[in-house]
């Protein structure tokens, strides 16, 4: 039975608060979901030693150690007392989200949601992904204390996690691929468009603020990865070879050390920027003459909405990325696409730009009336009402 209260609560569970890998996502969804009026707060794991570097400070949490197994059987008995919501929604079908709104659920019967921003299983080879161990290694990896088993997120459980979907009592997801494979309610990676408005920024003074005045900037406002194509980027930027061309790279790798890497092999095109707030990040990007995301064509990127297209489309910014995905379809023919994986195409769409950089912002002005029609907090509220409502 749900409570009798004024406000309807929604509990929003976060697998690890540690990595941007599902808090963003979360924050969107609360600011929607508190636009229509809801409670709603945030709960979650650290599999890391801090919070992700990108959480306002003064956000209202409530976070547990993440731990191995048997040890984070403790932590999930803690978060389970804890969550109050009339509504579970877990981000990602992941055990310590999704898996901990199930054990909540069935002693309590309060409805759970699962949100989907992320086919989990492709970073370990999809479907013929299989775990067939001998009986010998099966023991090593359970009873061992760095045993593969002990961890929460290893690929097996994922797996169990998939197969568990049709226990939630509604879906959401944030792409075609997604939609297809899970089934589900379609609900946007939106952005704040009156936090991410380019009349509030100054392009000139955030330039001087972060020290890039005198440079044409390709912005990369994310965490650099491989199957992302910042490698494209610096190949078509060795290729064209003007000294004022940049790609700034805004927080770098809290995964490895990719990013020192690509600085190692191509430092002379790139400027690194430290991590910010988000609430910060306008600002950051108000410098970018161009929002880049070179995504390559692979499982994994076929099932992402990146948020990095919807930072330069709010800012009203051309956005150069690749054929890949829903990409096409969420720019909607107002930005810029090369093939992915293609260091020729992508320096033919940079030159571009810049040779006629009034036009391309004429047509970033357009990218944000898309943003706010489709890719707003407003246009996400209105999927999840409906969501809400049949629950």
């Amino acid at each position: 039975m749900m409570k009798q209260k004024d406000k309807l609560k929604i509990s929003i569970l976060v697998w690890n608060l540690s990595t941007n890998d599902g808090y963003i996502r979360a924050s969107l969804l609360q600011k929607s979901l508190i636009q229509l009026g809801y409670e709603v707060e945030i709960l979650g794991f650290l599999f890391g030693k801090e919070l992700y570097a990108a959480i306002p400070p003064n956000t209202k949490l409530q976070a547990r150690e993440g731990a191995n197994y048997p040890k984070f059987f403790k932590s999930i008995g803690e978060l389970i007392k804890r969550i109050d919501g009339d509504i579970i929604y877990a981000i990602k079908p992941q055990p310590a989200s999704y898996g901990v709104a199930l054990l909540k659920k069935l002693y309590t019967r309060r409805p759970v949601i699962v949100d989907i921003d992320d086919w989990e299983m492709s970073w370990h080879g999809g479907d013929s992904w299989q775990y067939r161990p001998t009986l010998k290694q099966f023991a090593r990896d359970l009873l061992k204390s760095n045993g593969a088993l002990r961890s929460p997120y290893h690929p097996l459980y994922l797996k169990w996690m998939e197969a568990l979907i049709n226990q939630a009592d509604a879906v959401t997801v944030h792409n075609q691929f997604l939609q297809q494979r899970f089934g589900g309610t379609f609900v946007p990676n939106g952005k704040d468009t009156s936090l991410f408005d380019p009349s509030r920024y100054d392009s000139n003074a955030s330039r001087n603020r972060y020290g890039l005045s005198g440079y044409k900037i390709l912005m990369f406002p994310g965490a650099p990865r491989p199957y992302k194509g910042l490698e494209d980027i610096l190949m078509a930027l060795e290729k064209i070879n003007q000294s004022d061309l940049k790609l700034v790279i805004v927080g770098g790798s809290p995964y490895d050390d990719y990013d020192r890497q690509l600085q190692q092999q191509w430092g002379r095109w790139m400027i690194k920027l430290p991590k910010f707030s988000a609430d910060v990040m306008p600002d950051v990007v108000a410098a970018a003459d161009i929002v880049v995301v070179p995504q390559r064509d692979t499982p994994e990127t076929r099932a992402q909405f990146p948020l990095k297209i919807t930072d330069g489309m709010a800012m009203a910014k051309p956005v150069l990325s690749t054929k890949v995905g829903d990409i096409p379809n969420i720019l909607g023919g107002t930005g810029y696409l090369a093939a992915p994986g293609s260091p020729e195409e992508i320096a033919e769409q940079i030159q571009l730009i810049f040779q006629d950089l009034d036009a391309a912002n004429e047509r970033g002005k357009r990218a944000r009336q898309r943003c706010i029609e489709k890719y707003s907090l407003e246009a996400m509220a209105s999927s999840l009402k409906s969501v809400i409502a049949r629950l």
